[in-house]
């Protein structure tokens, strides 16, 4: 007797059905991977813009801004262009009041002595999880805390 070669309709049947679920997961898994890696970038950009906002406003002895635009979805230090925050996310602020400008843009100030006028910045996921980055009006330091949902 002969071994038939080949494939039976079931065997067939099977692998188009992984198949399918492959293709209607795999886009779903990448679109979270990308949300994912927008967040933590946007976080890192922002906490490393407030820092280097703190230690030029120590190193050159002069006052620098670090800027929030709500409405543009923008931020990044005085006298460079903004940076855009990535789509899904989404913008918060809380400042001293002196800082809230006409326009409704915020910032942050940071003093040559290392104090700040102080306030904080949400970067918040669709989800509602996100980050909290507080500059304390005292010392000027940035602290970072997770937002629960």
């Amino acid at each position: 007797m002969r071994a038939r070669r080949g494939f039976t309709l079931v065997e067939l049947l099977v692998v188009l059905a992984l198949v399918g679920m492959l293709v209607t997961l795999v886009p779903l898994a990448f679109q979270r991977l990308r949300e994912s890696a927008q967040y933590r970038d946007a976080v890192r950009a922002v906490l490393t813009d407030i820092r280097q906002a703190r230690s030029r406003a120590q190193s050159e002895g002069r006052e620098i801004r670090f800027g929030v635009d709500l409405r543009s979805r923008t931020y990044g230090l005085e006298g460079r262009p903004p940076r855009v925050l990535p789509e899904p996310l989404q913008l918060r602020a809380t400042v001293a009041n002196i800082e809230i400008t006409p326009d409704r843009s915020m910032s942050i100030r940071f003093l040559p002595g290392g104090g700040a006028t102080g306030g904080s910045i949400d970067i918040v996921r669709p989800s509602g999880a996100g980050t909290r980055l507080t500059v304390d009006w005292l010392s000027g330091a940035v602290s970072q805390v997770q937002l629960q949902q």
